[in-house]
């Protein structure tokens, strides 16, 4: 097996896994969102530092850590990723999956949003068509439903604002996250004592409970770690290629496992969203075309 094709199965099994979380997450019914929050956060740091010592990573944390000036970028990496994570969680456990899934549709968009406003690069015209249709998208919902999808858009912007932000932060994937979930360790070990002292934790109440928050730590690492492995190996518009199986996963789930109903007006929404995917995705490999026959 060559490393492409390697790369293409890490790449696979990477958002295979992000797109059935929903049915994993949907195991923890009566925990509260913020609790496996909690979990998630002191088991993925458990789980990570074991990788890294497995991995002999340490170098780059060590260095990283050396300098707590420079940690307040990784501070706010850590708090959107978390806030991204409490949002998913409370999501699917509300049955609000169909959101999660809009809101990882238009996460691109939403990076291609704050390059154009926050950074002032400039943009591909069939990219800025891009983002105003996903904005009528949202619009339509907000007019017709009288609502905002504000999960989809919170998942959204929170998990672009910590790419924009994660980009600046010179930590390879493995590293910043567990870097990232260090720094937010304190905390989550703090809210664990107060469960465990008020008598609301979950976590000694049984041991499918307990086995569960536990591997909420795993089961957020590995895809990461088989995704970087497929970034190493695979082209940018391969991977951006397979990015859509996760949302369109968590899509098909909603509907045939959750039962969420889908009206006339969301099915709209959705498929103006995935028409502005459509052209965001054209675009890019246009450009990434042109840019590779410049290159010759």
């Amino acid at each position: 097996m060559n490393d492409v094709t390697r790369g293409v199965w890490y790449g696979l099994s990477a958002y295979l896994i992000w797109g059935c979380f929903p049915l994993f997450f949907a195991l923890f019914e009566g925990i509260p969102a913020y609790e496996v929050l909690v979990h998630r956060i002191i088991w993925s740091c458990v789980f990570l530092s074991l990788v890294i010592t497995a991995l002999r990573r340490w170098r780059p944390v060590k260095l990283a850590l050396a300098e707590p000036a420079k940690l307040w970028r990784v501070l706010a990496c850590a708090v959107l990723i978390a806030s991204n994570w409490g949002i998913y969680i409370y999501a699917v456990e509300t049955r609000h999956v169909l959101q999660a899934s809009l809101g990882y549709f238009l996460t691109p968009l939403v990076n291609v949003a704050l390059g154009l406003f926050v950074l002032r690069e400039r943009m591909a015209v069939l990219q800025v068509v891009a983002v105003g249709l996903a904005g009528v998208a949202i619009l339509v919902q907000l007019v017709t439903l009288g609502e905002l999808p504000w999960m989809a858009l919170a998942l959204a912007l929170t998990f672009g604002t910590y790419g924009l932000l994660r980009k600046q932060v010179a930590l390879d994937g493995l590293s910043g996250l567990f870097v990232e979930t260090l720094l937010l360790l304190p905390v989550g070990l703090l809210a664990f004592s107060w469960l465990s002292t008020s008598g609301q934790s979950h976590y000694g109440g049984d041991t499918l409970h307990a086995t569960l928050l536990m591997a909420s730590g795993i089961v957020t690492a590995i895809p990461l770690l088989l995704f970087a492995g497929a970034a190493r190996r695979l082209r940018l518009a391969t991977l951006g290629f397979l990015m859509y199986i996760n949302p369109t996963l968590q899509f098909f789930l909603a509907l045939w496992v959750f039962g969420e109903p889908l009206s006339q007006i969301q099915l709209a929404s959705f498929t103006m969203i995935w028409i502005a995917l459509a052209l965001y995705s054209w675009s890019s490999w246009r450009s990434q075309a042109r840019r590779a026959v410049l290159a010759r």
